[in-house]
């Protein structure tokens, strides 16, 4: 089975698919590799370590993917990438499939068995191979070292012969995965770490990390078979936003994660919240790629408001692009190594497995997957 990694084609990308260990593993599994030339430059690999480790190297991109019976990679696919894959062929990767329709339609038209790898079901078995939360997590780190090269003060308490210096706070809203990374990397760079989350039952883990639970009370509220926070009533949307608005008065590094799964994030931090911030104060929005949690934020930009500086910059496991890039590989690897069978050296396509099920999309000339399905039906009622 002969498995393509073509190069990432969005701009400022930096992560990539594959690294030469895990082009190995797959060689071992006796999957035949081929890379795109130049696939790893972005994280200092060479085409030569790729091929040490058994992988051929591509110089034509479009006739790799015209013969590969698998094709992974990090981001979504041009749409007219895809007319270019051979049918039938397995394609691996982050699609956005319910903000993306046209191009799973496409992947439908073309007979291709597409998989979104953020459809995986959040399961035991499932957390090895969960890029979602691998990226997460590398995005909550690098949220907390933006914030602190971008604010005029140090985080940890500094005792000089100057004076004491106190602490600076950190307020990190929604304690998922990228959020309790936040708070880990806020605490061990010595800030005073405030979080708050619409799920009580993170307030263990929260506390966990040294960090304080701000709690509000919302009413009924909890969280969705998957693990994802449940959509707020305006009502508790506004209870919410007064409660944060005074912890956000006092802190100086504030960092909003919280997303919904295939739609626009919530706006959280109002217009007249930023204004009541302390001037220098610096908000990182980790939700601006789907809209923002920041009223206001500029995807791809730093701007000021009163002072406060809202950086909404997209991408930001890209800043530890060779470990986001790590990490990922190894999702993919682990997804492909569930489900090859070892004696026919090939990849098993168990329609029936709530792993194939969960993260496959289209399959035989059709949208199988019964989320995005449902989800289109009652897009389609209401309109």
């Amino acid at each position: 089975m002969k498995l393509f990694f073509p190069k990432e084609l969005q701009d400022g990308e930096r992560r990539v698919s594959a690294l030469p260990d895990t082009v190995a593993r797959l060689v071992q599994l006796g999957a035949e590799v081929v890379i795109e030339s130049g696939l790893g430059t972005s994280c200092h690999f060479s085409d030569e370590a790729y091929r040490e480790a058994g992988a051929a190297i591509a110089d034509s991109r479009d006739e790799a993917l015209s013969e590969a019976d698998m094709v992974l990679r990090l981001g979504k696919p041009p749409i007219e990438e895809i007319g270019r894959l051979k049918e039938g062929c397995l394609h691996i990767s982050f699609l956005d499939p319910f903000n993306e329709s046209a191009l799973v339609d496409e992947f439908a038209a073309k007979n291709i068995s597409a998989f979104s790898m953020e459809m995986l079901p959040r399961t035991t078995r499932a957390q090895k191979m969960d890029a979602l939360s691998s990226q997460a997590n590398i995005a909550g780190y690098v949220a907390v070292l933006l914030a602190a090269t971008r604010l005029q003060s140090v985080l940890p308490m500094m005792m000089t012969p100057a004076g004491t210096l106190k602490p600076a706070r950190v307020f990190v809203i929604g304690a998922g995965v990228a959020g309790l990374q936040a708070i880990a990397t806020a605490k061990r760079l010595g800030a005073r770490v405030d979080a708050f989350d619409t799920r009580p039952v993170v307030e263990e883990q929260v506390k966990s990390l040294g960090a304080k639970f701000v709690k509000v009370d919302l009413g009924d509220t909890g969280e969705t078979k998957d693990g994802y926070a449940k959509e707020l009533t305006e009502e508790q949307q506004a209870k919410q936003r007064e409660a944060m608005a005074k912890v956000c008065e006092q802190s100086d590094i504030v960092i909003t994660t919280a997303k919904l799964f295939g739609r626009k994030a919530p706006v959280i931090i109002a217009k007249d919240m930023v204004e009541r911030m302390k001037p220098g104060s610096v908000i990182v929005d980790l939700a601006v790629e789907s809209g923002g949690n920041v009223e206001g934020v500029v995807l791809g930009e730093e701007i000021e408001v009163n002072g406060v500086r809202i950086v909404g910059l997209p991408c930001l496991e890209g800043h530890a692009a060779v470990h986001a890039s790590q990490m990922y590989a190894s999702n993919l690897f682990n997804f492909v190594d569930e489900f090859w069978d070892k004696e026919e050296k090939t990849f098993k396509l168990k329609l029936d497995d709530e792993i194939i099920a969960g993260a496959l999309v289209t399959h035989g000339g059709q949208v199988v997957n019964e989320m995005l399905k449902s989800v289109r039906a009652a897009a389609e009622n209401k309109a």
